[in-house]
């Protein structure tokens, strides 16, 4: 029978114990929402007691987002903080206090500085509490992984019979693996449905190792009902299980965990852009699931694989976590399926074999010295080397080309001037914006005469501190279609201009060729 894994967010509350990653109310109600819509089962909105601030965060959430959502906070095993989450989260339909307390003999010995039997019976102590406040209390032994079995099982038993309805096992530190956690899950499991079938058992591992989403997956095989998880993967030291792993790992093998969650997977990718915006956390590039060589392909052997049969190297869609498509980069280890693939997109699919060899040719002497050919490259290959028909011609008139560009920087009037080649035409304008991009961006659209929607603008470095990729995402106004481009430059303002008119050109590109089908359709 399937099984269906509770999912409970703490972005807001151990994602945002990352340093420099603090969110204002505004931001966290903006996260909630998205996490509302990416249909997590629980929301943990904070720790209530830390300050006035985070009190407040989590009130606002409980009473906007939480008609629907479960939403909790995290407290300590302390009368105080336990009020502090009551009063915060009261306001949702499906409130939950969420107690933690250490569990092993680290914790109970040398941070608690107690025996066992007292850390035992504050933490019972705790729960009565909590559990005269509110029906469901979720209670967390902290540093489960490493806690001595019989010990951390006499725990469990005593806080369900005080009334806790959710049962956590963290591996606080990262210190489990796989098979071991797995089988200390298993364990627990066996004993707690035998003891109470309705409390739910959940995990919450840290990636310390790198194991995280493994030890997450095998607590699932082995009986958890839930897991805490964040987006991205953020949090604590090295961080968390990453919510897009477990969900899209038990999504993929359904099979083998006979288990699911409700999650909406098609808003992962706009949750993973909005947490990495405002918190100003990068994704690293190879990131699973979100990064954004996720789904970009660059072999050979896998390009001509995937243009052959998307199944031969792609076991998840990039549409199915909200990704428009997958990415061919074409590099010097494009083969020549790829290539024919990409001069077929641009309008240059009737070559013979003769000419394309030729094409391909240069191709890769160009690839040889750049690390990445885009579109506008190949249209310069074909002209360079092949006598154009007059329809060819016709689309390297579409084509804009970068000439020159000047940006001034200043507290008060940042303005930029550009200089682009159109086929014939030279293509002129200045402009003033908020900022140097802003000015850049507002000269080249003029000068383009096209209006184009930013909707995310990223550079970073990608040799050392010497060359600079500019990768942006626009939308076309009057269609709603959208389109990413990269370029890589020495000069972060002119790979950033290179980016956005390498969009422009795609977009010139798509729209010749629909008037061309238009007209043969006629």
């Amino acid at each position: 029978m399937m099984r269906k894994i509770l999912v409970l967010d703490t972005t807001l509350r151990d994602g945002e114990q990352v340093p420099g990653a603090k969110l204002n109310l505004y931001e966290k109600l903006e996260i909630a929402q998205q996490l509302k819509n990416l249909k997590v089962d629980i929301i943990e909105a904070g720790f209530s007691a830390s300050s006035e601030g985070d009190f407040k965060a989590v009130e606002t959430i409980a009473k906007k987002i939480g008609d629907e959502v479960m939403i909790t906070a995290l407290a300590r095993a302390v009368k105080n903080d336990i009020d502090a989450v009551y009063h915060s989260v009261k306001h949702a339909q499906k409130p939950l206090i969420h107690i933690v307390l250490g569990a092993s003999d680290i914790h109970v010995e040398k941070k608690f500085r107690k025996s066992k039997e007292q850390v035992l019976a504050q933490g019972v102590d705790a729960v009565r509490y909590a559990k005269s406040l509110l029906p469901e209390v979720q209670y967390s032994t902290e540093d489960a992984s490493r806690a001595e079995f019989e010990y951390l099982w006499t725990t469990i038993e005593a806080v369900v019979k005080a009334g806790a309805t959710m049962i956590n096992i963290p591996d606080t530190v990262g210190y489990a693996v796989p098979e071991e956690f797995g089988d200390l899950i298993r364990r627990i499991n066996d004993r707690l449905k035998n003891l109470n079938p309705n409390v739910i058992l959940s995990v919450h591992c840290h990636n310390d190792t790198g194991l995280a989403t493994a030890n997450t997956l095998a607590a699932i095989k082995n009986g958890a009902d839930k897991v805490e998880c964040t987006i991205n993967g953020i949090g604590e030291r090295a961080g968390n299980a990453a919510l897009e792993e477990v969900v899209m790992g038990l999504k993929l093998r359904r099979d083998y965990y006979q288990a699911d969650t409700g999650i909406e997977t098609t808003q992962i990718k706009k949750t993973s852009k909005l947490v990495s915006s405002l918190m100003g956390l990068d994704v690293q590039v190879n990131k699973a699931i979100t990064g954004d060589n996720a789904f970009a392909h660059s072999s050979g052997i896998h390009q001509d694989g995937l243009l052959k049969s998307r199944d031969a190297y792609e076991v998840i869609h990039p549409e199915d976590v909200g990704v428009d498509q997958m990415e061919m980069i074409l590099t010097a280890r494009s083969g020549r399926h790829a290539v024919k693939n990409a001069l077929a997109q641009i309008g240059f699919g009737s070559m013979t074999p003769e000419d394309f060899e030729k094409v391909f040719a240069r191709f890769l002497e160009l690839a040889d010295t750049k690390k990445e050919v885009y579109n506008h490259d190949l249209f310069h290959i074909v002209e360079s080397t092949l006598e154009g028909s007059e329809e060819d011609n016709e689309k390297k008139e579409l084509i804009s080309e970068l000439v020159d560009m000047q940006v001034i920087i200043n507290n008060s009037f940042p303005s930029a001037s550009i200089k682009i080649c159109r086929g014939e035409q030279v293509l002129t304008s200045s402009s003033v914006g908020d900022g140097a991009v802003d000015a850049l961006y507002s000269a080249i659209r003029n000068a383009l005469n096209m209006d184009l929607e930013l909707l995310e603008y990223k550079i970073s470095s990608v040799s050392k501190g010497k060359e600079a990729l500019g990768r942006v995402s626009i939308q076309v106004a009057y269609n709603n279609k959208k389109y990413t481009s990269k370029a890589i430059d020495t000069d972060i303002l002119k790979a950033s201009a290179l980016a956005l008119i390498n969009a422009a050109n795609t977009v010139a590109i798509e729209e010749y060729l629909a008037r061309k089908n238009e007209t043969k359709a006629g």
